[in-house]
């Protein structure tokens, strides 16, 4: 598709050049034109007409493509959701009917596994409105949401202790942006602590407060934490892009982003929020 947009472009800007030289010869040194301002203008016009064409022969496929693009992920996450649901009744059926610890144990994988199913399933979903330009704000309790979000970590890093003091913290904000930045968050703190099995998370002054007490970072790595793909060890598992998207949210949601760490004493994430 790509390799005949370009050759379409070329062939027409080609031609185009070619056109508007000819046109030119013609008025300067075969019809001997005097009137400068007319054939000032209709070259203008000429290459205004031929931007128009050429923007339209550029574009019009990129957006198609988008468009199809967009179509075929809704119509992917709606057939996602119907498995999912079946999964998740039939789990739940199964458990009632079973006392056998060792079985109760692998349906509770399971459920775990579906509840990581429904949130790549919300992540997608999200990803289409924010694609779309959908308002996304919405009045919620931070403090509920990194409880949520907590209680489901527990569940996948039951190793791990989350130490929790939150005061109530009521915002507008994007709800499912800030889920995804909390997870982030946490899960680096987790991934990048093998030393110690704590992750401390307060609320207090319209302030999130995560921190690990794990590896740490030097000045030069909290420098490049926000790149694309870079990881400060890459050993760990992961393909280093979540701290850039937890800036790009906290940039368009108007959220002060800190970072506070050294090595070897873990690091503290701080996320601000404006008042309402």
């Amino acid at each position: 598709m790509f390799n005949n947009l370009r050759i379409n472009i070329f062939i027409y800007y080609f031609v185009t050049v070619i056109a508007f030289l000819g046109f030119t010869y013609y008025f300067l040194a075969v019809s001997s034109v005097e009137n400068f301002y007319l054939l000032t203008v209709i070259i203008i016009c000429f290459i205004i007409l031929s931007g128009v064409f050429i923007s339209k022969l550029a574009v019009d496929p990129l957006m198609e493509y988008v468009a199809n693009l967009q179509n075929l992920s809704k119509e992917t996450l709606h057939e996602l959701n119907l498995p999912i649901s079946t999964i998740v009744t039939n789990t739940q059926m199964l458990s009632k009917s079973i006392s056998d610890e060792k079985n109760l144990k692998r349906i509770g994988r399971i459920n775990t596994a579906c509840d990581m199913l429904k949130d790549r399933y919300n992540e997608l979903d999200y990803l289409i409105k924010t694609q779309s330009r959908e308002e996304l704000k919405e009045n919620f309790y931070v403090n509920e949401l990194v409880e949520e979000r907590v209680h489901f970590f527990r569940r996948i890093y039951p190793f791990v202790n989350f130490n929790l003091t939150l005061n109530k913290l009521e915002i507008l904000n994007d709800k499912k942006g800030l889920s995804k930045v909390i997870d982030n968050i946490i899960d680096n703190g987790v991934k990048y602590s093998s030393n110690s099995k704590n992750i401390d998370i307060k609320i207090d002054n319209n302030t999130l407060f995560i921190q690990d007490y794990g590896i740490g970072m030097d000045e030069v790595e909290l420098l490049r934490i926000f790149d694309n793909y870079y990881q400060s060890n890459s050993s760990m598992r992961g393909y280093g892009i979540g701290l850039s998207m937890v800036k790009r949210y906290c940039d368009k949601n108007k959220t002060t982003l800190n970072f506070k760490s050294s090595p070897n004493n873990g690091t503290t994430v701080e996320l601000k929020f404006k008042n309402k």
